[in-house]
């Protein structure tokens, strides 16, 4: 699930730092040096004070995230939503961590089917912009994996229990090479020797999980996204004077957070009881946007807008057709225009963003069941 992403572009008091041009460097310094500072989350209803306290540390680095999630764990899985009351049962998962080529500890996770039944495939997934793949798609995999299905995931470095700054990405071409590289080595499994192999990328996770596939085109049996951002509306995209400004911002303050922090919990949850139990994710990145990690996701979707017809993967595009974070438009361009000979589009009447985690019951297991039924039909022998 990604958190306020492209929409805070379109906000009137982000073009605020770039109106006084002759501003000297001092100016903005103090301007920005303000930015940097850890916002604290607000109390969770019906928590303890003890893990309220928990909650509202600085969760900056890795260590601190590891620890908030230890916390909260036990609690995540008793939440009252249908992805954590109806997972199947007995589905073997397993967590550890891996260093990368940086020296980066990754989280890595996996979910396999109950003991003794075959696995059909491998699903490797990319998480959302601020998200992890712990909170609600712990629920997700399992129910992918109760069908058979060998499920996994890594947070990306600077999200979830992996390390970086918290929501700083410094470079969008790191993140797809560190999932190549952690997805490699989950490929290498026994369990999985010989199987097919997907990928599967959830809104910004899409963008990742397009720039693997354009990186290594012949590595993979198929593509899913959900709400896949792969192009910024002109609706939201910033001036070019101020996208010239913002360049320049992320040179000097790269880690500055510069998008005013708005509450998009509402264009991102359908079900006001869903968007509640949001707060228990207590590990997600809710904070203002750092100014590089805006021009890094500014730069991959314009570099992906521009390579949709390299795309040539089996694809599975599916999006809530209310969708005001990622475009659902853009979807429709993608299937468009991906040079896929096998690709199939699925929009959701009044979906919003988190189609997977924020609707109805029965709309989230109507995209579940739609995901199996497109993996199932692929990994059938022909």
């Amino acid at each position: 699930m990604d958190r306020a992403l492209t929409s805070r572009f379109d906000t009137p008091s982000t073009l605020s730092p770039f109106r006084y041009r002759q501003s000297s460097s001092l100016v903005i310094t103090r301007r920005f040096a303000p930015a940097i500072v850890f916002a604290k989350r607000s109390p969770i209803d019906g928590v303890s004070d003890e893990l309220n306290l928990i909650a509202s540390q600085n969760i900056d680095q890795a260590p601190a995230r590891r620890r908030s999630r230890s916390a909260f764990v036990d609690l995540q899985q008793q939440l009252d939503h249908c992805l954590f009351k109806q997972a199947p049962i007995g589905i073997r998962t397993e967590e550890w961590y891996e260093r990368n080529s940086k020296g980066e500890e990754i989280f890595c996770k996996s979910w396999l089917p109950k003991s003794g039944d075959e696995i059909k495939a491998a699903v490797c997934f990319c998480h959302g912009y601020g998200s992890t793949c712990t909170f609600f798609f712990d629920g997700v995999a399992k129910q992918i994996a109760g069908s058979g299905y060998g499920v996994y995931a890594i947070d990306h470095p600077g999200f979830g229990l992996s390390d970086g700054l918290h929501g700083h990405i410094p470079s969008f071409d790191h993140l797809a090479e560190n999932a190549i590289e952690q997805f490699t080595k989950m490929k290498g499994r026994p369990e999985l020797r010989n199987l097919p192999r997907f990928l599967f990328g959830q809104s910004m996770g899409g963008a990742i999980a397009l720039k693997i596939h354009l990186k290594e085109p012949h590595a993979w049996d198929g593509l899913i996204l959900v709400s896949p951002m792969c192009k910024i509306s002109e609706d939201v995209k910033p001036p070019p004077l101020v996208l010239k400004a913002l360049i320049l911002m992320s040179t000097l303050f790269p880690k500055a957070k510069l998008f005013p922090k708005k509450d998009l919990s509402e264009l991102f949850f359908r079900d006001p009881s869903k968007r509640k139990l949001s707060e228990y994710d207590v590990i997600s990145y809710d904070d203002q946007t750092r100014l590089k990690t805006a021009v890094e996701l500014l730069n991959v979707t314009r570099e992906i807008e521009m390579k949709v017809d390299k795309v040539s993967l089996p694809l599975l595009i599916l999006h809530g057709a209310a969708d005001k974070v990622t475009d659902p438009t853009v979807s429709i361009f993608l299937h468009e225009h991906a040079i896929s000979k096998d690709k199939t589009l699925k929009l959701y009447p009044g979906g919003y963003h988190c189609i997977l985690e924020g609707d109805t019951d029965e709309n989230i297991f109507t995209v579940l069941n739609d995901i199996v039924a497109w993996l199932d039909a692929r990994v059938a022998p022909k």
